[in-house]
């Protein structure tokens, strides 16, 4: 199997901060790029941050074609366990599979203090399809689904079919334990998105058990809000949920 180096951009990226850490994920044949404008105005606002890359991710397409969805849920795990030894109160957000991450960390972590899924996925009908499919092995891209122009985000041009299959069982997984979530969520839910299907966050707000638990819709963003025109929006209020939770 040949070994790919990581492209520019993709790279983890890790901030030392105060003692409160906010885990925050990239999506399916995404990379860290996605959601460094987030992490660099947590970390700004003097918070610990963690991105990890998930395995896979940032390299290659045909890299991520060998992992599996339980490396992608490591990857997570692999970031909280880095800010439980530094950090008494722990958030996290995830855009996309990110968001579905987000949401399968706080099934297992009832410790965690508030999640921030954005455009998160449990369901995605266009890739049924894919449970019974032997070919072709390579699907086009999902990546960049964008509103704003001259904007693009990191992702592979081409998407494996194994790893449909794997998303597939993860998103599966997940939904069947939403009821398991009971911390405060903050939901950020695109009205347009091609990859998605914005009912997923609807179903998310539905189903998970947590008391205080909200959606925001995003008017002006397509799939990747966290580069888009709403990313604004997203930075407020995600910094205002933080905030308003430690104060309790």
């Amino acid at each position: 199997m040949k070994q790919y180096d990581v492209l520019e951009g993709a790279e983890p990226f890790i901030y030392e901060g105060n003692n409160v850490g906010i885990l925050v994920s990239h999506g399916f044949t995404g990379s860290t790029q996605s959601m460094k404008p987030l992490g660099d105005a947590y970390h700004a606002a003097g918070y610990t941050v963690y991105g990890p890359r998930l395995k896979g991710h940032g390299t290659h397409y045909e890299d991520m074609e060998q992992t599996t969805y339980q490396d992608w849920i490591d990857s997570v795990e692999e970031g909280i366990a880095w800010l439980k030894e530094r950090c008494e109160t722990i958030f996290v957000t995830g855009l996309s599979m990110g968001g579905t991450l987000t949401l399968y960390l706080a099934e297992k972590h009832p410790e965690i203090k508030g999640i921030i899924p954005i455009n998160a996925a449990i369901d995605i009908p266009a890739m049924e399809g894919a449970k019974d499919q032997q070919e072709p092995r390579f699907f086009d891209a999902i990546g960049s689904d964008i509103k704003k122009e001259g904007v693009e985000e990191l992702a592979y041009d081409k998407t494996p079919l194994k790893s449909m299959k794997e998303i597939i069982k993860l998103m599966a997984l997940v939904k069947d334990d939403l009821s398991k979530v009971t911390c405060p969520a903050l939901i950020f839910m695109s009205e347009e998105d091609h990859v998605v299907p914005p009912l997923n966050s609807t179903y998310i707000l539905e189903n998970i058990s947590s008391q205080e638990k909200e959606v925001i819709s995003m008017p002006n963003s397509y799939h990747v809000a966290t580069l888009d025109h709403d990313q604004h929006l997203i930075i407020e209020e995600s910094l205002k949920f933080f905030q308003t939770q430690l104060e309790k």
